[in-house]
């Protein structure tokens, strides 16, 4: 299917760089975050757990970083919410690895 529509999103969308077909959006790939070995690895709080939003916010500012998480460690992150729970160990970017990989 031909391209009809190229829907603008902002970078740090995870549908950035996702193909807009009329009134819907391709299969979602997550986009590439550089895997980094000065990462931090976090151990989620309760206070985030099933909330990626709130602390892409605390981290970054930015709620909208949400899929990050999923996206750098998608051998423990299936699903961006509820497997995002308390005492979960992943890896966490830098943000100025975003801002290269993201174009933030």
């Amino acid at each position: 299917m031909a391209k009809e529509n190229t829907k603008e999103y902002h970078p740090a969308s995870p549908y950035f760089n996702t193909d807009y077909y009329g009134r819907y959006l391709d299969v979602l790939t997550y986009r590439q975050i550089t895997k980094r070995a000065d990462d931090v690895v976090y151990q989620i709080e309760k206070a985030y757990a099933y909330r990626p939003q709130t602390l892409a916010y605390h981290l970054y500012g930015d709620t909208r970083l949400w899929w990050v998480f999923a996206a750098r460690n998608p051998d423990l992150i299936k699903d961006p919410i509820f497997d995002f729970v308390d005492g979960l160990y992943i890896y966490v970017p830098y943000k100025q690895t975003l801002i290269e990989d993201l174009g933030l």
